[in-house]
């Protein structure tokens, strides 16, 4: 009996863990660190530890600490997870790598771990490889249950490679198959990094390579001034990338970004993102659908003002399908496009894409390309546009690629050229569409009023990270309504 009664006892103290508790200001590193009155001091005898599942690692709020976080845990895939956070009143604990680390954050070949409510920045006189938090697996296997929520991030002045910037997740498989199942990405702000806002990279994304990481989520985040790309999962199944706000993405890279997209993920689904201000027309979109991906559904979005446009649709014709099984079975359905610029959709080499119910609005004064068909070593083929509204107070085009120009435009004859199947059904078309395509169950309107919309919404100032949780609750239910409005009826989310 009095065994048992000393294993309850010694299970019961491993699963509840321990507190560990770091005070820049009052600590010392000879402390215990096991109680807010005798806590520990710097990341380096933090790093030196070793933490279990069920422990926590506390911060003192309006600290701050330079240099580099790698916490180290024993490999425990059950139990309570290891905890990262803030105690204390006041700013959250602030972590500045100075320039001087390529990772603020980093989560080496760990599982069962959250990392929340922390400042990060890392900044340096010039660019270099820099990300704030970088979440890695290298052989490793399966990692299970990661948490990265809460965090500010922000001057992050990476180099131009895309595994460079916020928040950046890896995986390395080349001698044991290494994925996350069950990463979560979630309320964080992230603002003026370079090259990426969210991104992920993987040895796994290749189809003779593919071991594709599960239950990866990605939502209600927050970023702004973003030198390349926005969010951008790659080697998933069934993500969901679900009310994220990005603006003003591909500011400083000078090569091609886009807003939030996948790379080499299958049935992924993106809802109730917003994505605005992208720049420039190399893609320059605030959405695509991209390479090696299969049955991506973008449902219930909203682009605006997007230098490139609304959406990319594309991925090589000729490949290596050992690699590369293209991009196919792609659904734009309920989706608002409004004063988006230079295209509305550019389809360059995807296959069996379908999009309907889709509003797109061309403002006044606006030239634009509703749809380019374009080639990436081929033509697209077996796309079906249906019960779309395209409202056009400006000018819309329709046509095929005859030449590409350096900034990333093209030149568009009438008809789709090479192209095969693609086809128009019961789309309703308003004010100036050029070369229309055939749609005998179309309906053509010369003019017709615009509907009345709040178009702008909330508004967040990301100088003002206190007001990040309340503005992003408001925004999800302004979103909610703009499209209830626009479409007639309740949200479905999720794959119907």
């Amino acid at each position: 009996m009095r065994w048992l009664l000393f294993s309850l006892w010694a299970f019961s103290f491993a699963a509840c863990g321990a507190n560990y508790y770091v005070d820049f200001g009052a600590g010392q590193d000879a402390n215990p660190g096991t109680s807010p009155g005798a806590p520990w001091k710097t990341l380096e005898n933090v790093n030196a530890a070793v933490f279990r599942s069920g422990d926590r690692l506390l911060f003192k709020a309006g600290e701050t600490w330079r240099g580099q976080l790698i916490p180290k845990m024993l490999h425990a895939s059950g139990g309570e997870p290891f905890i990262i956070d803030r105690y204390g009143d006041g700013p959250k604990p602030k972590f500045d790598g100075g320039g001087q680390v390529d990772d603020v954050i980093r989560l080496y070949n760990v599982q069962n771990i959250e990392v929340r409510n922390l400042e990060v920045t890392n900044h340096g006189e010039r660019s270099a490889p820099r990300r704030g938090v970088h979440v890695f697996l290298d052989n490793f296997g399966t990692a299970q249950h990661i948490v990265i929520s809460g965090l500010y991030i922000h001057d992050v002045n990476g180099d131009n490679a895309k595994a460079n910037g916020g928040i950046i997740f890896r995986t390395n498989g080349n001698k044991l198959r290494s994925r996350f199942d069950g990463l979560t990405i979630e309320h964080n702000l992230i603002r003026t990094v370079d090259r990426s806002g969210i991104a992920a990279q993987s040895y796994h994304a290749m189809r003779n390579h593919w071991f594709p990481s599960l239950h990866v989520v990605i939502r209600d985040n927050f970023l702004d001034d973003i030198g390349g790309d926005g969010i951008v999962p790659w080697a998933t199944d069934h993500a969901l990338i679900e009310h994220n706000i990005v603006r003003n993405c591909n500011r400083r890279s000078g090569t091609y970004n886009a807003g939030i997209w996948p790379w080499s993920a299958d049935d992924s689904i993106f809802q109730l993102n917003e994505a605005s201000f992208t720049r420039t027309t190399l893609d320059g979109e605030g959405f695509d659908s991209d390479y090696n991906s299969r049955n991506t559904l973008f449902q219930y979005n909203y682009s605006h003002d997007n230098e490139g446009g609304f959406m990319l649709i594309c991925t090589p014709v000729k490949r290596d399908k050992r690699k590369n099984v293209g991009n196919t079975g792609t659904i734009i359905r309920y989706n608002i496009s409004r004063n988006d610029h230079t295209r509305a959709f550019n389809m360059s080499g995807a296959e069996h894409t379908t999009i309907d119910h889709n509003a797109i609005y061309v403002g006044p004064g606006i030239d634009m390309q509703m749809l380019a068909v374009t080639t990436w070593k081929g033509w697209p083929r077996d796309a079906l546009f249906r019960d779309n509204t395209f409202w056009v107070l400006g000018t819309a085009r329709y046509g095929h690629e005859v030449k590409r120009n350096s900034d990333g435009t093209y030149e568009l004859a009438p008809g789709w050229g090479p192209a095969k199947r693609i086809a128009f059904e019961g789309n309703r078309y308003i004010g100036r569409n050029l070369d229309r395509p055939e749609d005998p169950k179309g309906t053509v309107e010369d003019a017709a009023p615009l509907p009345e919309r709040d178009w702008n919404g909330p508004q967040f100032d990301p100088s003002h990270p206190e007001r990040f949780d309340t503005f992003m609750a408001a925004h999800r239910e302004w979103l909610v309504q703009l499209l209830e409005q626009q479409f007639g009826k309740p949200l479905k989310l999720g794959r119907n």
